[in-house]
């Protein structure tokens, strides 16, 4: 599933260079992830990346995006065009 921040964002700025898929950018209040580009770091990380430096943790899982890490790795190659070895 993908990441979702919430109303907790202190719109530090430390998640959106962290997310190798460019999921990440300033929305009108705080922070967004793109659903459509979010492997929660699948592909690249062993974990996510945003979620490891947000100091107010404010990136739990999305529960109404839920997808399976066989979808994740997907994603991730149709992003990249990479395959997971």
């Amino acid at each position: 599933m993908a990441l979702i921040i919430t109303d907790e964002c202190i719109n530090c700025d430390v998640c959106e260079p962290e997310c190798p898929n460019e999921a990440i950018s300033a929305g009108e209040e705080i922070y967004e992830i793109d659903p459509s580009k979010c492997t929660e770091c699948v592909g690249h990380y062993d974990e996510p990346q945003c979620q490891l430096v947000c100091p107010v943790d404010c990136i739990p899982q999305d529960e109404n995006r839920m997808e399976t890490q066989e979808e994740l790795e997907a994603k991730y190659e149709r992003l990249t065009g990479k395959k997971i070895a």
